[in-house]
């Protein structure tokens, strides 16, 4: 087995780890079996539940798994779209989850994002909640429904041209219903994910995890 470091030859030790000939680092072929299916389920969009059920692990080893994975992802994705060419167009979105839009006041609990085609790439940034304002707006109900038709008429772009753009919301929406009771504070990595993999395949994510690439 060739050392996950430096690719070099291995030997192996009497606890089962394995320790590289050349950089001297030891690792667990076990551990590295165990992460492999896990990145698996990520891949296939499983759930930390139904990926700690399919393996026999805990789910919070699992949740832990994902939740490096989709750090990785903000991180990469960051750099890629600092490293942009050219920005095609963007747009913007709003998100409601179908749970809250049974509340009156549902329009406070969107996520409000603005999309970005850059090289053909989707990149989102995340905008200022409105959830600190809700309190205050819902007082004045005349107030509330000209704010609500503002927020909902009005939006940032720079092109109808936005084909990309369109085809991402599509595959988020879908994306996003395999997930139940998103923390507003985690919701941005959810969004970096559905992200990542409608631009990517999932050997680039094998290659961020294997540490090939350094974030």
């Amino acid at each position: 087995m060739r050392c996950i470091y430096c690719k070099s030859q291995t030997y192996l030790l009497k606890n089962g780890y394995r320790k590289c000939k050349i950089c001297k680092k030891k690792f667990s072929p076990k551990k590295i079996e165990r992460k492999e299916k896990i990145l698996d389920c990520f891949c296939k969009n499983y759930s930390a539940n139904r990926c700690a059920k399919k393996l026999g692990l805990n789910y919070i080893t699992i949740k832990k798994e994902y939740d490096n994975m989709r750090k990785k992802i903000a991180l990469f994705m960051e750099e890629e779209f600092l490293n942009k060419k050219e920005i095609i167009a963007f747009d913007e979105y709003i998100y409601f989850p179908a749970s809250k839009q049974k509340d009156k006041s549902f329009i406070f609990d969107g996520f409000n994002f603005l999309t970005f085609n850059f090289d053909n790439k989707i990149y989102n940034i995340l905008l200022p909640t409105l959830r600190k304002f809700k309190p205050l707006l819902i007082e004045d109900e005349q107030y509330y429904k000209e704010f609500e038709k503002f927020l909902l008429t009005t939006h940032i772009s720079n092109s109808s041209n936005n084909v990309l753009i369109k085809e991402f919301w599509s595959y988020f929406e879908e994306f996003i219903l395999k997930f139940n009771g998103i923390d507003a504070s985690n919701f941005i990595y959810y969004l970096k994910e559905a992200e990542f993999k409608f631009n990517y395949t999932c050997s680039l994510l094998q290659e961020l995890m294997t540490q090939k690439r350094q974030y």
